[in-house]
């Protein structure tokens, strides 16, 4: 595993097509300090036809390979992911800017998702039909051939292997790109794990590189279906140029997750889990709480509580220890900065935080927000929390309603039946009754509605297998069927 610890991840490293570099070399940068880490081989759209031809070529013998066989690499691969923890946690935190407890609980989350892949290849992977004929009927799921993957910048490993794993799982080879930004973290890493734990060369490549290589991924005649991680903006494009191609898209895009927070609350676990929610990985995360909706008689307190953490929070390099990092850019930075002031220009309070040095964004509490300040009604994708009030539950039902996006929701209450009423009344993908908004695991079903994306289309054996598969329908009777012709 000496090749982990290199600073040139150029497309030397990996044969067969493991990773990309037509497009020359590109630096692998540090955002806490501005630094370089390395290189790194840029992608181009040519590599795309190239990786796909290669895939086209291994991609059956990889089908046919007994089931135990792949579950086996696939638990070494867990096994590796467990091993080097630390290395992948340390790539997280100078690449993407990860606190090291964010760091370590996405690595975790990688492993048991190449655990969970080998228990997809041993599951069942059909079922017996009834017929009206003497015969028998059944449904088996076949791998699509190959599979394209474009993973985002903020959770870059795990938004990777969730796809990735349960793809090649499915018998399927994979073609990655992972956000330049990352193209350690979220791509060329897991090639390193996937390799060493026996994956055969030519399945799985990575292609860092810009939007032209994710539209010739999209476009490539070859691969049948695309798993599509990032912007709601970005996803329509993805979407509606898979759907010239007939192919599909599992689209999972943006979030402005509402954490709603009942007068029956303990209000200091309900304030800890509401600034977990807005702070974490500086709030660069599609479930991040953009929006909490607060009892009024417990809101003046909850309020000073979470702009106390808030201001309490350390912000600094994550090597040095400091929960919080960067945000990703500048371009990010001065987004999330603008969503702020805007919303202090329309009325809202700014209880704590609203500013920055460098690419360090302090974590910010926006009190007395509106359904239409910038803050409240729009993903920020920033450490800020907007916070409102609301004095009845249908009011609270409504407001979150407004929003077209529905990914992720959080409600805290000591009824939880409660909750789940009020659950019912919303639409979500996800919902968390007395927790905040962000979680996954491996084996639950992930996805969100409306600009949200397309549904859960990962976690779990059932919905990756429907993620990656085609189904067939297969008869079979003993003797050739007459007909009066």
């Amino acid at each position: 595993m000496a090749f982990f610890d290199t600073q040139e991840w150029t497309g030397r490293l990996y044969l067969g097509g493991w990773s990309g570099g037509s497009g020359g070399t590109a630096e692998i940068r540090e955002p806490a300090t501005g630094g370089t880490l390395g290189s790194y081989g840029v992608a181009t759209a040519d590599d795309v036809t190239t990786a796909s031809a290669h895939a086209l070529r291994v991609q059956p013998a990889w089908a046919a390979l007994p089931f135990d066989e792949k579950a086996a690499i696939f638990r070494r691969a867990g096994t590796l992911m467990e091993e080097h923890a630390a290395t992948a946690v340390d790539w997280l935190m100078r690449e993407s800017g990860s606190g090291g407890g964010k760091a370590g609980f996405e690595a975790h989350l990688v492993a048991a998702e190449f655990h969970s892949a080998a228990a997809m290849v041993e599951a069942p992977y059909g079922q017996l039909l009834r017929s009206g004929k003497p015969r028998l009927s059944f449904a088996r799921r076949l791998p699509v051939g190959t599979v394209g993957v474009i993973s985002p910048f903020n959770f870059p490993m795990i938004l990777s292997s969730r796809s990735v794993a349960p793809a090649l799982a499915a018998g399927n080879a994979v073609i990655l790109k992972p956000d330049p930004r990352t193209a350690v973290s979220g791509g060329l890493f897991l090639a390193g794990i996937l390799r060493e734990a026996g994956l055969p060369e030519g399945l799985f490549h990575v292609l860092p590189g810009g939007a032209d290589v994710g539209a010739a991924l999209v476009e490539a005649p070859s691969v049948r279906v695309i798993s599509f991680t990032g912007s709601t903006a970005a996803g329509r494009k993805v979407g509606e140029a898979a759907a010239r191609h007939l192919k599909r898209a599992h689209l999972e895009l943006g979030g402005n997750n509402a954490l709603i927070v009942l007068d029956d609350v303990d209000l200091v676990p309900a304030v800890s889990a509401g600034a977990w929610g807005s702070f974490l990985h500086q709030g660069q995360i599609c479930m991040t709480t953009g929006r909490h909706l607060v009892h009024s008689s417990i809101y003046d307190e909850y309020v000073e509580r979470l702009a106390a953490t808030a201001d309490g929070l350390p912000v600094g390099d994550p090597i040095t220890g400091a929960p919080l990092g960067p945000v990703i850019n500048e371009g990010q930075r001065d987004n999330v900065h603008r969503l702020v002031t805007a919303s202090v220009d329309a009325g809202a309070r700014l209880a704590a935080g609203g500013t920055y040095d460098g690419l360090f964004y302090r974590p910010t509490v926006l009190a007395d927000s509106a359904p239409d300040h910038p803050g409240f009604a729009e993903e920020i994708f920033g450490p800020v929390a907007p916070v409102m009030s609301f004095d009845t539950v249908d009011e609270a039902v409504e407001i979150v309603r407004r929003s077209e996006y529905g990914l992720s929701l959080g409600i805290l209450t000591r009824d939880v039946m409660k909750g789940l009423a009020i659950a019912d009344r919303i639409p979500s993908g996800i919902v968390h009754i007395n927790d905040q908004t962000v979680d996954d695991e491996s084996v639950a079903p992930f996805g969100g509605v409306g600009f949200s994306g397309t549904g859960a289309r990962f976690g779990g054996a059932e919905a990756n297998l429907e993620a990656f598969t085609e189904t067939q329908w297969v008869t079979m009777q003993g003797e050739v069927a007459r007909y009066p012709f």
